[in-house]
């Protein structure tokens, strides 16, 4: 009843006389410099194949073009955003967030060190300085690393051999509302034997007009500049050597602090030999370190205001140095079977300062105090067996060693009282394993039935285990590993005037790692307090997403999707927290040879299934949330072969809202707060022009 009382206010708003466009799922394949598309894209490109999504990160799209990986991510049916403020949203998949969604820069991991999530790795992502973005929904793969209970998403770049001495390059310029302005320069120069390639980008925006007016501390600039020497000897050997620099800050709305500081420092070395045999089709391997060094403070992006309590600015200064490796081997062990095997570990380290008095003792001056030491070593193999031309078998299996050390001799209890650790110099170790089966049938070519039963164990990460109390304890060191086994079943229809997906989950999780905050607790002769905990539930989860498209007298484009998550705390028999709501998207486009124009309707359904105070690393829930639909218009425009320009309106009829699953808003020095979760912007114009040029 209720579906189809949102189906028909959603049938309602449709009806307004605008039309939208989207980019046909051409500019999702990894061709090299296509020329583009004068179609903005409203909603992702059909999965290429089951549970996989592939876009072209350069394409435009609508809403306002993303500044970091979360807002890309937020186009895709079944992902959600937690809005903080201005940029560093936090990405959320089916309801899953934090480390049960894998997110690999160029097949790398980096990991932040905000205790308080200000810096996921999707804010070190400016999505335009790479190629392609690939998404594995479930646990559907074991070559990515672990612990991808709710999915796999890597952003890729992808620099093919040189045929001839040449260059290639993009270049895009973009202004909008609110003082929006980015800057990406993207250059490739090289021959059949070596290439060189070098990525700037800068975006910059000041604070943004929620719907009523309000305006919200969010402003923010960051940078970035990459760079890789590749040696290309044969067309069936690569070799790379990458770095990477970047910096920026961020003010937010729902915290007492900002981020001032967001430097990621990278060096990596990776190659590929291929047809090495007729057994080895293909050796990869690589190595790098990821350095992120974060500052939060209450002064730099902030008024401070002094008090009896605090009479200094205060400053924390996190930090965590990543390392890893991979090696996997492409052995085709059959006709038609190919044996992906292989090794990946990876080791990092957290440390902080912090200084209550930033005027007279900076927290420069003070030493690092490492908190933190995780080891991880995986072994995986994963079979693709065509059983007959119509019959695919896909299958793998991984095993994960942790360790884990507790080097903290002491917990903070509050910002003024500190305890004896009771997990101080403790170590842990866990084997884990996680595997799948899928099984597809082609029905016809482009169409495909499939099922899949995935299981993936997931070890506490350092905002489960280091950041939080327990119940009874003020450490949650110990907290026991969760454990999810899920069943997808689909349909992906790829060829012909209509285009079309669904893809269905139902899921168990044992020992859900719940974070619930406002827990009262002793506090000794302070009376009590409040904490924030992390405990184990056992959870069910079900849902499922649904993308058509389809054109209509030739050049009227139809795209729509609709993705829902029901999810349930068994052990409580309530809701699980942090789930967002039905979501539907439409668009419809008109299509020249070198324009176009349309309109996206975005509409979600209010969210009454909520578990007070409980939620993930991220966020918690508030209370229930009114439903809300989102109008936009978008333009496109070719002038010119590998020139591109474009132009939107986002939320046209500037409606006040705010996500079900966004951060409560936080009371900001010369700010007015005028709702409870942080709102979404106003009215956003923008527009954009790129060039591709150069092969």
């Amino acid at each position: 009843m209720r579906l189809s009382r949102f189906c028909i206010r959603l049938s309602l708003v449709c009806a307004l006389p605008v039309v939208t466009a989207q980019a046909d799922d051409r500019a999702s394949k990894p061709t090299p410099k296509p020329e583009p598309s004068a179609v903005v894209e409203v909603t992702a490109p059909l999965p290429t194949e089951p549970l996989v999504t592939v876009l072209d990160a350069k394409a435009p799209r609508q809403p306002v073009p993303a500044q970091d990986g979360a807002e890309y991510l937020k186009t895709i049916p079944g992902f959600s955003v937690i809005r903080k403020g201005g940029t560093d949203g936090d990405p959320v998949l089916r309801g899953m967030a934090g480390s049960r969604l894998t997110i690999l820069l160029d097949g790398e991991q980096i990991l932040g060190g905000c205790g308080a999530r200000m810096d996921p790795p999707t804010a070190y992502i400016f999505p335009e300085s790479y190629d392609r973005i690939t998404v594995v929904k479930g646990p559907q793969t074991v070559l990515y690393g672990p612990g991808n209970s709710a999915g796999t998403v890597r952003f890729e770049r992808a620099n093919e051999r040189f045929q001839k001495p040449g260059f290639e390059g993009f270049a895009s310029l973009m202004g909008g509302s609110f003082g929006r302005n980015d800057e990406v320069l993207d250059v490739r120069v090289g021959t059949p034997t070596f290439f060189v390639r070098g990525i700037g980008t800068r975006s910059h925006a000041d604070d943004y007009e929620d719907g009523r007016g309000t305006r919200v501390h969010s402003r923010s600039t960051r940078w970035s500049a990459n760079a890789a020497l590749g040696w290309t000897p044969s067309e069936d050997t690569r070799f790379e050597l990458t770095g990477a620099r970047s910096n920026g800050e961020a003010a937010y709305a729902d915290r007492g602090v900002d981020g001032s500081k967001f430097l990621r420092e990278n060096l990596g070395f990776k190659g590929e030999l291929r047809r090495l045999s007729t057994l080895v089709e293909k050796v990869e391997f690589q190595l790098y370190r990821n350095y992120a060094d974060h500052i939060m403070d209450n002064y730099q992006l902030r008024t401070f205001v002094p008090s009896m309590m605090s009479p200094e600015p205060s400053a924390m200064n996190p930090d965590r140095t990543t390392r890893g490796g991979r090696m996997a081997l492409d052995l085709r062990v059959a006709t038609p079977t190919l044996l992906t095997a292989g090794v990946d570990t990876q080791t990092n380290e957290h440390t902080g300062r912090m200084s209550m008095k930033q005027w007279s003792l900076p927290e420069e001056n003070l030493p690092r105090v490492p908190d933190a030491r995780f080891r991880n070593a995986g072994l995986f193999a994963e079979l693709n067996h065509a059983l007959t031309p119509q019959d695919r078998l896909i299958g793998g299996v991984r095993a994960d060693r942790w360790h884990a050390e507790d080097p903290r001799q002491s917990v903070a209890l509050t910002m003024m009282s500190m305890v004896a650790n009771p997990t101080a110099n403790q170590e842990r170790n866990e084997t884990l394993k996680s595997g799948f089966l899928r099984y597809e049938r082609e029905l016809a070519t482009g169409s495909t039935l499939f099922a899949g039963l995935g299981h993936a164990e997931r070890f506490p990460d350092y905002w489960e285990a280091i950041t939080k109390e327990t119940l009874t304890g003020v450490s949650a060191f110990l907290t026991s590993p969760e454990k999810t086994t899920q069943l997808d079943l689909g349909w992906v229809k790829q060829t012909g005037p209509v285009r079309a997906s669904v893809s269905t989950f139902y899921g168990k999780v044992s020992d859900f790692i719940l974070i619930q905050s406002g827990v009262v607790k002793p506090a000794g002769m302070m009376g009590t307090r409040t904490a924030t905990v992390t405990r184990n539930v056992d959870a069910t989860t079900w849902g499922g997403e649904l993308g058509l498209g389809t054109r209509l007298a030739g050049f009227l484009k139809l795209d729509a999707s609709l993705a829902y998550t029901h999810a349930e705390n068994t052990t409580e028999g309530r809701p699980l927290a942090q789930i967002p709501p039905l979501e539907a998207r439409l668009g419809l486009g008109l299509e020249g040879q070198a324009w176009s124009v349309g309109l996206l309707v975005r509409a979600v359904e209010r969210q009454d299934r909520y578990a007070l105070n409980q939620g993930n690393i991220v966020g918690q829930d508030l209370g229930p949330t009114a439903g809300f639909a989102i109008l936009s218009l978008n333009a496109g425009w070719k002038p010119a072969p590998g020139w591109l320009v474009t132009a939107g309106v986002d939320n046209l009829f500037n409606r006040a809202y705010a996500e079900h699953i966004s951060k409560s808003t936080n009371a900001i020095p010369g700010y007015t707060v005028q709702s409870v979760r942080v709102s979404e912007p106003g009215r956003t114009l923008w527009l954009k022009a790129s060039l591709s040029f150069g092969r």
